[in-house]
């Protein structure tokens, strides 16, 4: 995990999430805003040129093909992440983009090919989010089949990155001068002859090796196989993390899984959300949080918080007073729970580690379980993100925020001029590709390592 603390070496790293309206299920319809701008392409192309000002390395869409069922909130999920960036890279220079893509409802040389079609448009801008769907209402949109459980979901994840690493290396366009006979031959474009328990693919792919290699992998699965699937593909993990403790300590299972692969330990960025709340007085931060989250007050917070948390966990008691201690075992992940099962690890972990009480834990995360809340003025919020940056927990952040365009703005205008005067952050694109960003490796196209 490459997270030494020695800062002189590397940079923060930042991308702003620009799901739907915003984090907040109250965003869809705020005062003063288009209630319907989830569903306007100007809305996401301001997102990116926003971040892009702010020089953020990314933009972040997450992937739900189905539609939601709680309707209070408005989609956070709708046009296919693959088309909306597509149209966004080409109107925004510079912006990467984390790309949310299913594993388990694709065909790998089908979205091979697509990612890398836009990883060579955009010149080596993509980061592949790999995620196994958990959510049954997507299953059913895909065949009556319904949902495979999680180790044949990894398993299936396993197989698919394999094909499509193979796949985006199969074939290689000679540098230099025109060649001298045939464009390609069985050296450069090699025929991967893939059969496996899911997937047979003979290949080469139809789009040769891109600007960056391939595109950089993400991957966000906390539990025991989302670990392992990271150690052996993710170069980036996007994870949820309350506690500087458990990022040290998610890291140290990561490297370990890293290097069981033969990878050095080194070789994955973690990179976790934060949920950004920011106030020119820490008074006004906290009452933007109260309101965004629908409690409109403290007590709110609390009541809402302990009502999920009931409905959630089958340990949770019926009574718990605010100021109470709250125990860990009342936080304990299922494993045939229907939501990330980091979110309910890094609840617990939080428990375990600081014994917070419910009046404190509402300001720490939101809801019923999510990423780290970071709430304050903007030195407040930088200061909290350069410290586990500093201490070598992270490498840099998913930065998520109650009201687009709103919210975002203020944090580029605010909060990241102090991180360059703190010189955490650049004053610009330090590389034109996300793996120069990132300070990765581009992966080899030697046929006998890649098989390797």
């Amino acid at each position: 995990m490459s997270t030494a603390n020695d800062t002189t070496a590397r940079r923060m790293t930042l991308a702003a999430s620009i799901v739907g309206s915003g984090a907040s299920a109250k965003a869809w319809n705020w005062p003063g805003t288009k209630w319907n701008r989830f569903a306007d392409f100007e809305h996401y192309k301001r997102s990116a040129e926003i971040a892009r000002s702010g020089n953020l390395d990314a933009v972040f869409v997450s992937d739900h093909p189905a539609l939601q069922r709680d309707a209070r909130r408005g989609p956070g999920h709708l046009f296919d992440p693959i088309v909306l960036f597509s149209a966004i890279a080409a109107a925004v220079p510079d912006i990467g983009f984390v790309l949310t893509a299913s594993t388990s409802y694709n065909s790998p040389y089908n979205l091979a090919r697509r990612l890398a079609s836009l990883d060579t448009i955009s010149g080596g801008r993509v980061i592949f989010n790999a995620v196994a769907n958990f959510n049954p209402d997507i299953a059913a949109n895909f065949g009556a089949d319904g949902l495979l459980d999680r180790d044949d979901r990894y398993r299936k994840a396993d197989e698919f990155l394999e094909v499509v690493k193979k796949l985006w290396l199969s074939w290689d366009t000679p540098d230099g001068p025109e060649p001298q006979g045939p464009l390609w031959d069985e050296n450069t474009a090699r025929v991967i002859d893939h059969h496996g328990e899911f997937f047979d693919v003979r290949g080469p792919l139809n789009v040769p090796v891109g600007p960056q290699g391939y595109p950089v992998i993400s991957q966000a699965g906390a539990s025991d196989q989302g670990i392992d699937f990271a150690g052996k593909h993710a170069e980036i993990v996007y994870a949820a993390l309350l506690e500087k403790q458990s990022a040290f300590d998610f890291a140290a299972k990561l490297d370990a899984a890293a290097q069981r692969h033969g990878r050095p330990a080194d070789s994955i960025r973690l990179f976790p959300g934060v949920n950004v709340y920011l106030g020119d007085t820490r008074s006004e931060a906290l009452r933007r949080h109260e309101a965004f989250s629908g409690a409109d007050s403290e007590d709110g917070l609390i009541a809402q918080f302990l009502v999920q948390q009931r409905g959630l966990n089958p340990a949770f008691p019926d009574k718990v007073d605010a100021d109470t201690v709250l125990k860990p075992e009342w936080f304990e992940p299922q494993e045939d729970q229907n939501r990330p099962i980091g979110f309910s690890k890094a609840l617990q972990d939080l428990v375990r580690l600081e014994e917070p009480t419910t009046r404190q834990i509402v300001r720490r995360v939101g809801g019923a379980g999510g990423h780290r809340l970071v709430i304050g003025t903007p030195k407040e919020v930088a200061d909290a993100l350069i410290d586990w940056w500093a201490d070598g927990a992270v490498s840099g952040y998913n930065a998520h925020f109650p009201l687009l365009h709103h919210d975002l703005e203020r944090f580029v205008e605010q909060v990241v001029p102090i991180l360059r005067s703190e010189g955490v952050f650049p004053t610009g694109y330090d590389s034109p590709t996300i793996r120069g960003r990132f300070g990765l490796p581009e992966p080899s196209t030697t046929p006998t390592e890649e098989a390797a």
